[in-house]
């Protein structure tokens, strides 16, 4: 299913064994376009400490609850490698990292990367490459989903809008879509583009470069579709568990009308619990 990275923010995140926090950041690579990290605030757990979550650690993401379930225990993430998130994540960082959870390296070459069950092959790339030569450098392509928030995006000369938020793959982590709010030239509507027409971005000037002429962003897909997909998705959800609820509670009834002691209320065997 596809998330808008925004409503991820603040979600709960819970170890095998108990909560450890909740969705600060994601980190995400630019180049190829895939969730990298996810940058976990623990709050009073660890007074505040930040730590970074690999796909590789995730399970279920409850909608409902707004909980991400992850695949480790809670000391397992306590005794992982600090990390100063004011400074780039250097490539001697992610190589520790890599070693004490034991996961394959997304920048070796042919790596398996992905989560929740489904796999995507990611090669190297000539950045990660040169990284890899020299520990001490970071990775350019790695940047902040909070960071790049509100850049304004150029297609050509023009101004179109700003990045709102990423529609990502809830599976594999991969960034479908960038959501972008346009201004009033397109009457405010919200447009979701391809990572693969960008060109760059510019931490500098605060921008995002695309490939793009404006009429080919006027025809791009609103994000309103997104919304009703998402929509027709949770109902299908809420029709499926309340079935189960259902078929529960006939199966309750039917238990306690078999017993021998009277039951309150003189259910009778025709009647349906209701919630």
């Amino acid at each position: 299913m596809l998330q808008n990275t925004k409503e991820l923010y603040g979600h709960k995140l819970s170890a095998i064994d108990g909560k450890i926090g909740h969705v600060k950041d994601f980190y995400f690579d630019d180049k190829i376009w895939v969730i990298r990290y996810l940058v976990a605030d623990t709050g009073s757990w660890l007074t505040g400490r930040l730590v970074l979550l690999s796909p590789h650690a995730f399970g279920n993401w409850d909608q409902f609850d707004k909980t991400l379930y992850l695949k480790l225990p809670r000391k397992k993430i306590e005794d992982c490698p600090s990390i100063n998130l004011h400074k780039p994540v250097s490539r001697q960082y992610e190589n520790e990292y890599h070693r004490y959870y034991g996961w394959p390296a997304y920048w070796n070459p042919g790596a398996i990367f992905g989560g929740g069950g489904s796999l995507l092959i990611l090669p190297e790339s000539k950045d990660e490459m040169d990284a890899d030569l020299n520990h001490s450098r970071f990775d350019k392509n790695l940047q902040s989903s909070q960071e790049v928030m509100g850049y304004q995006i150029q297609a050509g000369n023009e101004m179109i809008g700003h990045l709102s938020g990423f529609l990502v793959d809830d599976r594999s982590w991969a960034i479908h879509k960038l959501v972008v709010e346009t201004g009033h030239w397109y009457s405010g509507k919200e447009l979701l583009i391809s990572p693969q027409v960008v060109d760059r971005i510019s931490c500098n000037d605060s921008k995002i470069f695309v490939n793009l002429t404006i009429t080919e962003i006027q025809n791009a897909a609103p994000e309103k579709s997104f919304r009703k997909d998402a929509a027709n998705h949770l109902k299908d959800t809420v029709t499926a568990q309340t079935f189960t609820l259902s078929r529960m509670a006939r199966k309750l009834t039917n238990t306690l009308l078999a017993l021998p002691i009277p039951i309150s209320g003189n259910l009778a065997h025709d009647e349906t619990i209701l919630f």
